[in-house]
């Protein structure tokens, strides 16, 4: 009887804050302030004081705990006493589990007199293996669980516990215990009403909690792993060992065996149907969610991940690969006849597909046995299923052209993995129905919003409690207790209701909330394991389609299939907010691999060789399957629930899209090197360049076409949600169908957060690239959208120095950049214009972030994942290069101006940006050329690109920009052939081939300003070179024609070289099949970065990536000789107007003849070996340049000395 009311008080008290300071120094009282300080204590408190100082309510306590649980289960079965002397027992766990879980409020503030229970009771070890014993004792189920609560506290508080039972001898009994108990409740199939308070999940609760604590901890004790060494090392073996893990193994493979599991599947079967079961499930269908979170716990976990993958591996455990038909595509329970099952189920799903994902992403490949596992899995998932009819869902291949009739009846495969898809998608259930609506009376219902929103009652240990599985939700019995508090009904005797119909209306009112609060928590469940399930849908998919899928034949089809589905479950009206993210980025995903599938080597041929046509053609898909893949975006871009997180990654999905459909030929291979390709092969009508983009073109206008039969239905979808102002742009062209999704792009391009306009405006930027009838031109400029971006470049300001919000400015301000030089790309002279009379340099000019000092990296931490983020920013990258490359390309509009229009608004404009900014031109003038960096030279180009555009119109050069030109021609023109191309071994490396073009690029800006000012301006160069001074006068730093000679020879040197490459690729390229694997190794090392190919893999596919290296190559190459002719070109012509200038002198100095004379031989030779230049060789018509090229060489020979 003392038991039982120690224990009701301990489970009604709660320690409040002023429990804490109770505790003084004894002796610092007087008589008569002890004896009123006793007087105010309470019972509890007093309680707990016994117990943490190893007193007599503890000693009394203890001695009934003490004797065992053997003694027990021999007195109970053989003494009439024995009844009581369980409950007796009973009483004394529950009393020791309530002091176990308020003792920690107090002891910090206690301390040293008074200490935790679980300090008091490691003093004797042998108190310790009592309390935990009683899980042996099955005669009474509460003194079991409340035996593996006290495990759960003491494991967490006592670090050495393991020891402490290893040392006592007792940790073999209590494995074996612990196997049983959960073995026992594996086999019942009672219904379970809490399953907090159930022995089973205890356990499971107990094993999970403990993964993670340090080892060797009590989950690696009861599983059997290596206590004694190293947790990581151990090899289990659970089918001779007895202990939890073989209880769960063994009750996941009876699954498969209905006959050995009757009554389980018997009872799962009526349970789903009867009356009495509903929303009540049993054990053994409630623990096969618990046991998959076991398992994938362990396999998460650092320590216990390796011996539990190697153990799964094993064919013996192959069944969790069945489980996907048994468990995962098994049609879910009814809502109203089994709501906790169906929850259950959900979650068995989920935590099944993420411990498949989890081998598939860790899994040890050079491993057979999980080579087969992955491979499994993989079969299951993607390989097996039932065939059904689609419509044109095909992939357009090299080597067959399907007609779309044809491919329209192809044949495809459900899959499991559509299927699981399946199953996940359904209406979530209401969550948002307030309490005040559930109820008749408005009188009281809204009190309850008080309750349940309040913090004093919302908070720990008021209303609201956490599941096992995480959920938040509603404490029914303190719900009820709160909601009889607040009507004044806790006390009958200050009741305030004077009549009984009110009393009745509250208490029905009462029962409504009750029942309202307890099918939102069910609702709120089965919500979360909906997302629980399609997260490890969307993890597994993930996973295959990023890193495993490529061993799958018709890789393309499975990843367009997961596309489609999951673009069109993420736009159906069932579809919640947090489900259509983690579905787009599937899609994202999906898409991405697509992209890279075009262009992988070919597979699955019997065959070493490849082929022109495996390197030109691409795996497209097909129409009808791009067709569906745009119109499932647009109605997921334009569904009514949205958010900007959401459309973020639908834009990032929609980029992706448009750059998949722009090419069915390799992007990276030119033009001019794919007609070479196809010369030798003119019979075959795959190579037929003419008719692939004519296809390219249809395929792009079909898309638009489709899109156009919807446009009415999608406006009556989305009228509701945006402005009319946005959607009348989707109806005005012939491609306006597909723009219909631009309202809400410039809707979060104009409104959005920082991150959202950015990608917002480079979603625009994509547009941009496939309007055809500058349809986007026109409206983005009478909606006003292109002043506004000119405005916020204008006001740009960069607060924070390096803040989050501020990288994310300029990171905005890159993307406004962008998109203004797209369209002045795209549109030509006409979009320039526009931008132009908006005022674009003035706007330019005035951003702020031309002369902000920006160059680091900002840190933060990540919460979210516990990792440190750094965003580099570069003010080069970032600001300078993008407002050059605008500025540069606006220059445009100055070739339509007359060359003595001085006054020429355009260039006018162009000169005062230029002086505004005298300090960032002066700057990269100066730069060192002997060690520039791409983007160093890309700016130093830009600027040399923009100054000899417009400053012929200036007749002043008070900046001296004219000085520093001449200076860098004088440094360039004299620089030797390899800086043009180099005759090195490792001369194919992309970093060398960048550095080449970025050299001859300049020195053709700076040869096209010089002989703009030869001929136009009458410039005369003097014939002696002289040394570079830097303190000369501008006159004097003038090229000369003798160093014009020695250009031309580095020059020809250089088309010479590029010429030999051209020709020795192109070669190699048309044997590559007959090349050994020493040779085309040979081609890998010096064309290929280190790294980008494995020494494994087959001669197939390195020569695959031989011949598409050499193929780039021979394409730089190709644009190096143009660059080269007309570079060459340029300095002829300087040379031959001089020569054909009849007022031209070489000056008064005695030595000027002899310069003469040396210049003349330079030019005969050099430009006989120009002469001598194939046109089979270079691949370009020769007939102009040689014609020049013999013209100079006649005055040169009649210039030289006879």
């Amino acid at each position: 009887m003392s038991n039982n009311i120690v224990c009701r008080m301990l489970s009604m008290y709660s320690i409040r804050d002023e429990d804490i300071d109770s505790v003084v120094d004894q002796s610092q009282l007087s008589e008569t302030g002890q004896s009123a300080l006793l007087q105010m204590q309470l019972p509890v408190i007093e309680l707990l004081k016994d117990f943490m100082s190893g007193k007599t309510v503890f000693r009394n306590i203890m001695s009934i705990l003490s004797p065992g649980v053997n003694y027990l289960i021999s007195e109970r079965t053989s003494q009439i006493y024995g009844q009581l002397l369980e409950q007796a027992v009973l009483l004394s766990l529950e009393i020791v589990n309530l002091v176990l879980e308020k003792d920690l409020a107090v002891s910090e503030y206690w301390r040293p007199l008074y200490q935790p229970l679980d300090v008091i009771l490691s003093q004797d070890q042998i108190q310790v293996v009592a309390l935990l014993e009683y899980v042996r004792y099955d005669l009474q189920p509460r003194i079991q669980q409340s035996s593996i609560k006290i495990m759960n506290i003491l494991s967490s508080r006592m670090v050495g516990l393991v020891q402490l039972l290893l040392k006592s001898n007792a940790a073999g009994c209590l494995v074996e215990d612990y196997a049983a108990c959960l073995e026992l409740r594996s086999e019942e199939c009672q219904i379970i009403e809490d399953c907090r308070e159930d022995s089973g999940v205890l356990i499971l609760q107990l094993l999970i909690d403990n993964i993670s604590r340090p080892a060797p901890n009590i989950t690696h004790l009861l599983l059997k792993f290596d206590v004694d060494g190293a947790v990581e090392r151990t090899v289990l073996q659970p089918k001779f060992h007895y202990s939890c893990l073989k209880i769960i193994l063994d009750v996941l493979e009876k699954l498969l065996k209905p006959d050995i599991n009757a009554l389980l599947h018997e009872f799962a079967f009526q349970s789903m149907f009867l009356e009495t079961a509903i929303n009540l499930c049993t054990f053994g269908e409630l623990i096969i969610d618990y046991y998959m979170q076991l398992l994938y716990e362990l396999c998460t976990d650092p320590l216990t991940c390796n011996p539990m993958m190697d153990l799964l591996s094993t064919k013996k455990y192959w069944f969790f690969v069945q489980h996907l038909d048994l468990i995962g595509i098994a049609p879910l329970p009814k809502r109203n006849s089994s709501q906790a099952l169906r929850i259950s189920s959900l979650h068995q799903r989920a935590w099944l597909l993420k411990l498949l994902t989890i081998e598939l992403h860790a899994a040890d490949m050079s491993s057979s046995t999980h080579r087969e596992a992955c491979q499994s899995i993989l079969s299951q998932l993607f390989g097996e299923g039932n065939f059904e009819h689609d419509v044109d869902l095909g992939v357009s291949s090299p080597y067959s052209q399907i007609s779309p009739g044809v491919n329209g009846a192809r044949m495809i495969c459900k899959s499991k993995v559509l299927e699981l898809l399946e199953v996940v998608q359904f209406k979530s259930p209401d969550t948002v129905l307030k309490s005040s609506q559930a109820v008749s009376s408005a009188k009281y219902g809204f009190l309850a919003e008080d309750i349940l929103i309040n913090p004093a009652t919302s908070e720990k240990g008021g209303v609201y409690y956490y599941s096992e599985r995480g959920d938040r939700l509603i404490d029914l019995a303190a719900f009820r207790d709160k909601l009889w508090q607040k009507y004044n009904l806790f006390n009958p005797q200050h009741s305030s209701f004077n009549t009984e119909v009110e009393l009745n209306e509250v208490r029905d009112t009462i029962q409504q909330l009750l029942r309202w609060g307890w099918k939102y928590n069910k609702n709120l469940e089965e919500q979360a394991a909906q997302l629980h399930m399609l997260t490890g849908w969307s993890q597994i998919v993930e996973v295959s389609a990023s890193s495993k899928i490529s061993s799958l034949p018709n890789r393309s089809e499975i990843l367009f299939q997961l596309l489609d589905a999951s673009l069109g479950a993420s736009g159906s009206p069932d579809c919640s907010l947090k489900m259509a993210l983690i579905l787009t980025q599937v899609g994202v995903t999906c898409m991405a691999k697509l992209r890279d599938e075009r262009f992988l080597c070919p597979s699955g041929l019997n065959s070493d060789t490849v082929t022109c046509l495996d390197i030109m053609m691409t795996k497209q898909l097909s129409n009808g399957a791009c067709h569906s893949i745009l119109f499932k975006l647009i109605l997921a871009i334009l569904r009514n629930e949205s958010s900007e997180a959401l459309r973020r990654r639908q834009y990032a999905l929609l980029l992706s899209y448009i750059q998949y459909c722009q090419h069915m030929l390799d992007p990276d291979l030119p033009t001019t090197v794919m007609q070479l390709l196809t010369m030798d092969e003119q019979e075959n009508d795959d190579l037929d360049l003419e008719k692939i983009v004519k296809d390219q073109t249809e395929m792009a206008h079909a898309n638009f076409s489709i899109i156009r039969k919807e446009a009415q239905s999608l406006l009556d979808l989305v009228g509701s949600t945006f402005e009319i102002e946005f959607l009348i742009l989707f109806v005005v062209s012939s491609d306006a169908d597909l723009y219909r999704g631009l309202g809400p792009i410039i809707k979060d391009a104009t409104h959005g957060s920082e991150s959202g306009k950015t990608i917002s405006l480079y979603v625009l930027d994509a547009l941009i690239c496939i309007d055809h009838e500058k349809f986007f031109l026109s409206q983005l400029q009478s909606r006003g959208f292109l002043r506004s971006c000119l405005m916020n470049i204008n006001n740009f300001s960069q607060d924070g120095g390096l803040s989050l919000e501020s990288m994310q400015r300029v990171c905005t301000l890159e993307a406004e950049l962008a998109l203004l030089l797209r369209i002045s790309h795209k549109y030509g002279k006409s979009g320039a214009q526009v931008l132009f009379s908006m005022g674009a340099y003035e706007h330019i000019s005035a951003c702020k972030a031309l002369n902000m000092q920006l160059k680091g990296s900002y840190r933060r931490m990540d919460g979210k994942f516990g990792r440190e983020l750094s965003v580099d920013v570069d003010k080069q990258r970032m600001i300078i290069a993008p407002i050059l490359r605008l500025v540069f390309s606006l220059t445009s509009l100055v070739d339509a101006s007359e060359f003595f229009e001085v006054k020429n608004k355009v260039v006018r404009e162009v000169i005062e940006f230029v002086r505004s900014h005298q300090l960032l031109f002066d700057q990269i003038l100066r730069e060192d050329l002997s060690d520039a960096d791409d983007l160093t030279m890309e700016q130093i180009n830009l600027v040399v690109g923009i100054l000899t555009k417009i400053w012929p119109y200036e007749e002043t050069d008070e900046y001296g920009f004219v000085q520093g030109i001449f200076v860098m021609m004088r440094f360039l023109f004299s620089r030797e052939p390899d800086s043009f191309i180099t005759n090195q071994s490792m001369h194919f490396q992309e970093e060398q081939r960048k550095a080449e073009m970025n050299a001859s690029r300049l020195c053709f800006s700076l040869s096209s300003y010089l002989c703009f000012l030869v001929t136009k301006k009458t410039l005369r160069l003097p014939v002696s070179d002289g040394r570079m001074d830097y303190r000369t006068s501008a006159g004097q730093q003038q090229p000369t024609l003798n160093l014009l000679g020695f250009l031309l020879n580095s020059l020809t040197t250089a088309l010479e070289r590029a010429t030999e490459d051209r020709y020795l690729l192109l070669s190699k390229i048309q044997d590559i099949n007959e090349l050994s694997r020493q040779e085309v190794d040979e081609i890998i090392n010096m064309c290929v970065p280190k790294g980008c190919i494995s020494s494994s893999e087959n001669i197939q596919k390195r020569r695959y990536v031989a011949m598409l290296e050499m193929c780039q190559i021979v394409g730089d190459r190709n644009q190096l000789m143009t660059l080269l002719l007309l570079l060459a070109e340029n300095v002829m012509n300087i040379i031959l107007v001089h020569f054909q200038d009849s007022s031209f002198e070489c000056g008064t100095k005695p030595y000027s003849k002899d310069d003469l004379n040396l210049l003349c031989g330079k030019l005969i030779s050099a430009l006989e070996r120009l002469e001598l230049l194939s046109e089979d060789k270079t691949g370009h018509d020769l007939k102009v340049f040689r014609r020049l090229a013999s013209s100079l060489k006649e005055i040169s020979i009649q210039k030289s000395p006879v």
